[in-house]
């Protein structure tokens, strides 16, 4: 099976670049299966982990405080652990397949 990841429906999201595909979500507990697709250079708010999320990064890459995280690349973060993942400036898009366990919290503008 050939995944072809531009035909998922992504919606835009209210952050520049960033869209958007649920495949699970679950509002009474945070728990999500996405796909993420980022724009070069777009990033995500700095975020707070509730619970573990797991992801695999299946185009381009991104990059947060910890690192570099490029296609075929599996993270894992914990409960707890906080970043602000931007996307690679390398002329493809980033795409990513993200399980949350407990979901986000977004942290204000300075925060």
């Amino acid at each position: 099976m050939d995944l072809d990841l531009d035909s998922i429906p992504f919606t835009p999201t209210s952050y520049p670049g960033v869209s958007i595909h649920f495949y699970f979500s679950d509002r009474a507990t945070g728990h999500a299966a996405v796909m993420i697709r980022m724009a070069p250079g777009s990033s995500y708010p700095r975020h707070r982990h509730r619970g573990a999320e797991e992801l695999l990064v299946l185009r381009g890459g991104f990059r947060d405080d910890a690192g570099v995280y490029r296609a075929g690349t599996f993270c894992r973060f914990e409960d707890g652990t906080t970043h602000h993942p931007v996307a690679l400036d390398e002329g493809e898009p980033c795409v990513f397949f993200a399980i949350a366990a407990e979901g986000i919290d977004l942290f204000r503008d300075g925060a």
